[in-house]
């Protein structure tokens, strides 16, 4: 069950970067919606990492990173 999950999350993850990449160069409106998205989630999860280094959450007993 839990693979099923994984590979569902993988199909988006590829299919989103497939949008971006097909965006660029002037796929349909649809197209750069799924884009926009695919980019601004990942803009949260680098903010997300960013908020957790600053934080000293990252696992990281040494403080290295």
């Amino acid at each position: 069950m839990v693979g099923l999950v994984l590979l569902g999350v993988l199909v988006l993850v590829v299919g989103g970067c497939v949008c971006v990449v097909w965006s660029s160069r002037g796929g349909p409106r649809w197209v750069r919606g799924v884009a926009t998205l695919t980019l601004a989630a990942g803009d949260m999860v680098r903010g997300a990492q960013r908020r957790r280094r600053r934080r000293g959450l990252n696992g990281n007993p040494s403080g290295e990173g």
